[in-house]
C-alpha cells in the first residue's frame, strides 16, 4: 500500500479502520498475514502475551527479510521472560534524568552543525547538513563508534531500507555492520572506556549474562535506530512546519510548545510500521476475529495513529493538540527504549534552527521533494533549503 500523499499514510488505511479493522493482506513474497488498523486493536496486539516479536519465526510476517532474519541476538526479536532480563539493564540508560543530562552536548552538536550551514552555500540540503550529521553524532558519542565509520554504516543502512535492496544484499549489508560491531565490541571488552556500549559490556559480564554476539546485536539496534529514523524524523518535520507557516510562526514566539509540538510530529509521520509486526505463538482474537497460532500480524502504527476515533481530525496537523496516546515509539514491553532522546534531539534541532535560521525556506517546489517512497522508513532522501 503506497502512500499518495507524502504527509499521510496510504488511503486505504482509512478505509480498512471502518470496514475491515483486521484483515487478511499479502506481503512480499507472496504470503499472508493479518494487518490491523485501529488504534485500540493495535495496542491489544502489541500487550497480548500470545504474540511473539520472534523474527525467526516460520510465521512472522517478514518485510525485509535480509535485514529481520539477520536480527538474531537482538532484543528487538526477544520475548519475555528473555527479553525483560535484557531491558532491565538497558533502560536505566534510557531515562528521562539520564538523557537529560546529554543536553548541553546535543546543544552544542546542534549549534556547531547549524554554523556549518550558515557558512556554507546556498541551496543547502538540510538532510547531510543538519539531519543526518545531528543523531549520527549522537549516537556515535554515545556508543563510543568512532564518527569517522560514518560513510560506512550510512551507506549500509540505506542499502538495509531500500525496498529495491534484494534479500541477499540486505543480509550481506548486515552482516558486515556486525562484523563491524563484533571488532568494536571486542575492543570495549579488552578496554573499556566512558561510553554506553562499554557500561553495557561491563554490567552484563557482572551479571553474568554476557553474549559476545548478543552485544553485537544490541549495538546494531542502537546505531542503525539511532540514526536513521531520527534523521528522517528532522527532516519531515522541518517540512511539515515550513508548509504550516502559521503553526511554526507561533513555535518561533512560544518555544514552550516544541515539546507538544514533537509529538504531534511524531504522530502525524510515523515513520516506520515494521517494527510492530509480530506473529501469534497461540489461538488470539483480535476485535472479533480469530487469528491462529502461528500466523503474522502487521499491527499498522501509523493507521493507529490516524484513528479518529482517539485523535480528533486526525489528519490534520495540530501542534495544540495532546498527542501523547500516539504510537510512534511502538507500545507494550517493545517500546522504543530511545524515545527520550528522539524526544530531546527533535525538540532541540527544530528549535534551534528555526531560532538561527529565521529566514528558512524550500529551495525547490514542494512537489520536487524526494521523499522516500522507495525506503521502508518513510523520510527524504534530501532537503535543498535557502534562506
Amino acid at each position: 500500500m503506497r502512500r499518495v500523499c507524502p504527509f499521510d499514510p496510504p488511503p486505504r488505511y482509512a478505509e480498512l479502520r471502518e470496514q475491515a479493522p483486521v484483515t487478511r493482506v499479502s506481503i512480499p513474497g507472496g504470503r499472508i498475514a493479518w494487518l490491523v488498523t485501529g488504534h485500540a486493536n493495535v495496542r491489544a496486539v502489541l500487550t497480548d502475551p500470545h504474540v511473539s516479536s520472534d523474527r525467526t519465526h516460520p510465521g512472522f510476517p517478514l518485510v525485509m527479510p535480509g535485514f529481520e532474519r539477520n536480527l538474531k541476538g537482538s532484543i528487538l526479536t526477544m520475548d519475555p521472560p528473555e527479553h525483560n532480563r535484557y531491558r532491565r539493564m538497558l533502560a536505566p540508560e534510557f531515562t528521562v534524568r539520564r538523557v537529560q543530562g546529554m543536553r548541553s552536548r546535543v546543544q552544542e552538536i546542534v549549534d556547531s552543525q547549524i554554523e556549518q550551514l550558515l557558512a556554507g552555500p546556498r541551496p543547502a540540503d538540510l538532510v547531510q547538513a543538519l539531519s543526518l550529521p545531528v543523531p549520527s553524532l549522537v549516537i556515535c558519542e554515545l556508543l563510543g563508534v568512532p564518527y569517522s565509520e560514518r560513510a560506512f554504516f550510512h551507506a549500509r543502512t540505506a542499502q538495509i531500507f531500500h525496498k529495491s535492496t534484494t534479500a541477499e544484499r540486505r543480509a550481506a549489508a548486515m552482516r558486515e555492520i556486525r562484523e563491524f560491531l563484533h571488532r568494536l565490541v571486542s575492543d570495549k571488552v579488552d578496554d573499556p572506556g566512558e561510553d554506553l556500549l562499554s557500561r553495557l559490556v561491563v554490567k552484563y559480564q557482572e551479571a553474568g549474562l554476557f553474549d559476545h554476539e548478543a552485544m553485537s546485536a544490541m549495538a546494531l539496534t542502537l546505531l542503525v535506530a539511532g540514526h536513521e529514523t531520527t534523521a528522517n524524523m528532522i527532516s519531515l518535520g522541518v517540512v511539515a512546519l515550513l508548509e504550516n507557516p502559521d503553526q511554526l510562526a507561533e513555535l518561533c514566539e512560544e518555544p514552550s510548545l516544541m515539546a507538544g509540538a514533537v509529538e504531534e510530529l511524531l504522530r502525524y509521520f510515523t515513520i516506520v510500521d515494521q517494527a510492530t509486526s509480530r506473529v501469534a505463538t497461540q489461538d488470539i482474537e483480535v476485535d472479533g476475529v480469530l487469528i491462529r497460532a502461528g500466523e503474522g500480524i502487521i499491527a499498522a502504527a501509523s493507521s493507529a495513529n490516524r484513528d479518529p476515533r482517539v485523535f480528533e481530525d486526525p489528519d490534520r496537523l495540530d501542534i495544540h493538540r495532546s498527542a501523547r496516546g500516539h504510537l510512534a515509539f511502538g507500545y507494550g514491553v517493545h517500546q522504543c527504549l530511545g524515545q527520550n532522546l528522539a524526544r530531546m534531539e527533535l525538540d532541540i534541532v527544530y528549535t534551534t534552527l528555526f531560532r538561527r535560521v529565521p529566514g528558512l525556506r524550500l529551495a525547490v517546489p514542494f512537489d520536487e521533494l524526494p521523499f522516500k517512497h522507495d525506503a521502508n522508513v518513510h523520510g527524504l532522501h534530501s532537503l535543498p533549503v535557502t534562506w
